[in-house]
């Protein structure tokens, strides 16, 4: 999608802003359907289907020989993505309802891959069976919330129906952006503009206006972060419609909006992170070696960037907030340590209110009950500290400590080095202080 969003200054966390999904809630695109339809916006008829025999029955019932069946997948690029049934693209067209059920086949219950979906893939559980819309025009048309402007602004372009990300590259000047006071909301006058910037004429103009206008209702009535519309169409017989939508939502909304979160679907989520949400830890998974577990997210920033410094790469990004206790230490650790890419890892822990004692008696649990195979280095600061390290000490388990947070970083890369090259010869290497 088209991002307005500011950068973090800090290089790991833009390294997991550019690889991880935004932590905020998406939903399928027939559940998008569903919110633009009961808005009163216009859509293609559609159902969506969970088994190769309803995609048939969907198909039958739509009772259109031209019809299209879409990947229920949270990824983008998913028309030039393909399957590990072999199938190629997880967008087509289809002609009978045995060609949806032929095609459903080698969809449900198989792994589609993207450009957006890493090299694992998600899982599809579902296809939405749609009718066939003919087209006269394609557009591009989003409500983002924008730093820059404080508040929200529609994004649009008549080249629509395209990656827009390459749109705004190759021709800035096609892209439209419109700030929105959100005091004042979007005007009619507005919303007729825009649509004749982006070459709606007569009624056209008015209905895409209306769109705009609903959409942008739409847009705060559901706490949404985004509602992206790509195409946004004229049809044949001149109606503008919907053609796909993709919608984000504010986790911080979820307690007034829990009709709109009833409609997450944890299995398109990686599961640390379902995991880590479970026991209230703030957890981002990332590509390096070394694992962290640290209290504070400026902390967490600052520890990444250190090791990255030392020539290693962050395996997380996990805040275990300022009050957890040793039963959130410990999931957090079996969090760290499912990643099988990690080699090490770093405890980083600074108490205010945070207590070290209860830091080290996570720690502690998690390396008994986990057994834990990888080097731990472990930097304990602030209230109860002596406490926190007398239990490390007094437990007989593996650990490094170390007090300085710069000699910590340089020993943790070391080590992940260390264990890094002992993994791939084949060989267990089970390192301790001389």
């Amino acid at each position: 999608m088209f991002r307005l969003f500011a950068s973090s200054s800090k290089g790991a966390l833009r390294t997991a802003a550019k690889n991880q999904q935004v932590r905020n809630l998406s939903i399928h695109e027939y559940m998008s359907a569903n919110l633009l339809s009961e808005a009163g916006i216009k859509v293609p008829k559609g159902h969506v289907a969970t088994t190769p025999e309803e995609a048939y029955q969907a198909a039958k019932d739509l009772g259109a020989s031209d019809l299209v069946i879409k990947a229920q997948v949270l990824a983008g690029g998913r028309g030039k993505g393909h399957f590990d049934s072999g199938l190629k693209g997880g967008v087509k067209v289809i002609y009978s309802p045995e060609e949806a059920r032929d095609l459903a086949s080698k969809m449900i219950n198989h792994r589609l891959f993207t450009k957006q979906t890493g090299v694992h893939g998600k899982e599809c559980n579902k296809v939405f069976i749609v009718e066939r819309k003919y087209v006269r025009r394609e557009y591009y048309f989003a409500i983002l919330m924008d730093r820059a402007t404080r508040g929200p602004v529609l994004v649009a372009s008549a080249q629509g129906g395209v990656d827009i990300e390459t749109v705004a590259a190759e021709d800035p000047e096609a892209i439209i952006k419109l700030p929105v006071d959100i005091n004042k909301g979007l005007s009619l006058e507005s919303a007729q503009t825009l649509a004749s910037q982006l070459g709606f004429v007569g009624n056209a103009r008015e209905e895409a206006a209306d769109t705009f206008l609903k959409l942008y209702k739409l847009f705060l009535a559901k706490d949404a972060t985004q509602i992206e519309i790509n195409p946004l169409v004229e049809t044949s017989d001149h109606q503008v419609m919907c053609m796909d939508a993709k919608f984000g939502f504010d986790d911080n909304a979820s307690f007034r909006q829990k009709d709109v979160f009833s409609l997450r679907d944890p299995t398109q989520e990686d599961p640390r992170e379902v995991q880590a949400e479970k026991w209230d830890l703030n957890y981002i998974g990332l590509d390096g070696r070394i694992g962290c577990l640290v209290n504070g997210a400026g902390l967490a920033m600052s520890t990444m960037d250190i090791i990255k410094l030392h020539g290693g790469e962050p395996a997380n990004f996990l805040d275990v907030g300022g009050s957890a206790t040793a039963k959130q230490i410990s999931e957090a650790f079996k969090i760290i340590s499912s990643d099988s890419g990690v080699s090490a890892a770093l405890v980083n822990i600074f108490g205010g209110i945070m207590r070290c004692d209860v830091v080290a008696q996570g720690i502690i649990d998690a390396v008994k009950e986990l057994d834990l195979k990888i080097p731990l280095v472990v930097r304990l600061q602030g209230t109860n500290v002596d406490e926190g390290k007398k239990l490390i000490n007094e437990s007989g388990i593996s650990i490094f400590p170390c007090d300085d947070l710069d000699k910590a970083a340089e020993l943790v890369v070391k080590l992940s080095d260390i264990t890094s090259l002992a993994q791939k010869v084949g060989v267990h290497a089970k390192l301790s202080l001389a």
